[in-house]
């Protein structure tokens, strides 16, 4: 079983950095994992999309992933990109500034999450991406908090490096954020099953 995941925004929103580090927070916690990004021709402010799969065997790598049931969402920009490729029913967690706008004709569960706000808290606009992955932790157990600090961290080059503390800060934020607004596992990752067994 995989979890399947689209992330999606424009450029310079950290779309590239959220898949990254849930794919490296889940091969350090043991998981099979296929990464594939998509770009739009500008360096900021172009489309942005990223597909991440996770699984308990080896992920067969595609050039690009068909469909997911899962997405992340920090822009309606471009939107149209990723919702033609979602299952029906699936969850898509998306920056409450967007959430109502994003169209939803296929039955999924948006789940509204105040990331920029979050990451205004623990002191930069810019560590939106790293509350929206909290919340994607706790809402799916996908990977665990620590871990994805821990990818976080071995990703920052050197001259960033001082944005650590505050990345961590809006990780623990959104998990805090979705635990409290939604609860835990509220869409397990499909292979958890197969951990619990």
């Amino acid at each position: 079983m995989e979890l399947k995941l689209f992330v999606s925004g424009i450029g310079g929103q950290g779309v590239q950095l959220i898949g990254k580090t849930i794919a490296l927070a889940a091969l350090t916690e043991g998981r099979h994992v296929m990464l594939a990004g998509e770009y739009g021709g500008h360096m900021r402010g172009g489309s942005s999309v990223v597909a991440v799969v996770i699984g308990l065997e080896p992920v067969r790598a595609l050039p690009n992933l068909p469909e997911a049931e899962m997405a992340i969402a920090l822009s309606h920009s471009y939107w149209e990109k990723v919702s033609t490729r979602l299952k029906s029913g699936s969850l898509i967690l998306a920056e409450e500034t967007i959430a109502a706008e994003l169209p939803n004709d296929g039955g999924h569960r948006i789940v509204s999450v105040p990331a920029i706000s979050l990451g205004v808290q623990a002191g930069n606009r810019l560590a939106a991406s790293m509350a929206m992955m909290g919340a994607f932790s706790e809402l799916t157990g996908a990977v665990s908090p620590e871990a994805l600090a821990e990818a976080m961290i071995e990703q920052l080059p050197p001259y960033r490096r001082q944005h650590a503390p505050t990345n961590q800060t809006a990780i623990q934020l959104g998990v805090n954020c979705a635990r409290e607004h939604y609860g835990s596992r509220v869409h397990p990752a499909p292979y958890l099953a197969e951990l619990a067994a």
